[in-house]
């Protein structure tokens, strides 16, 4: 497969879930399994709801703000801002929550793609897999 371009202004699936701006850019809906990359703006005091990724870490990268990376498994609350990277390693269950002194923007996503939380929200097939090398 060629090397292909992506933006963030013209995302594939918007999805409410993570916040009220989540866009998915490269991720299994346009044909990207082991390295997703999502598009995040939570406004001043919003957050993601709590979740874990079973089989996948998760990434992110702060591009703009200040917030907190919630911990739920281990009750830590790490502060996070802007050239932060924040790795959450599989079956943490985690959120990601902006400060109320401004909105965050963060870049990432979970690696490989979390297979079950798209099926669980709708957006791949129930029998999709990673495919394999």
């Amino acid at each position: 497969m060629p090397i292909r371009l992506f933006h963030r202004d013209k995302p594939t699936l918007k999805v409410p879930l993570i916040s009220k701006d989540a866009r998915f850019i490269a991720w299994p809906g346009t044909n990207i399994w082991k390295a997703t990359m999502g598009y995040v703006v939570l406004e001043n005091g919003e957050a993601n709801a709590p979740h874990t990724h079973a089989f996948s870490d998760d990434t992110i990268f702060v591009l703009e703000g200040t917030g907190i990376a919630r911990d739920y498994t281990n009750n830590l609350d790490i502060p996070v801002y802007a050239g932060c990277a924040v790795n959450v390693p599989q079956g943490i269950e985690h959120a990601i929550l902006a400060n109320h002194d401004g909105r965050m923007v963060n870049i990432g996503g979970p690696s490989p793609a979390d297979l079950g939380m798209l099926k669980h929200i709708g957006v791949i097939s129930m029998e999709a897999e990673i495919p394999e090398d």
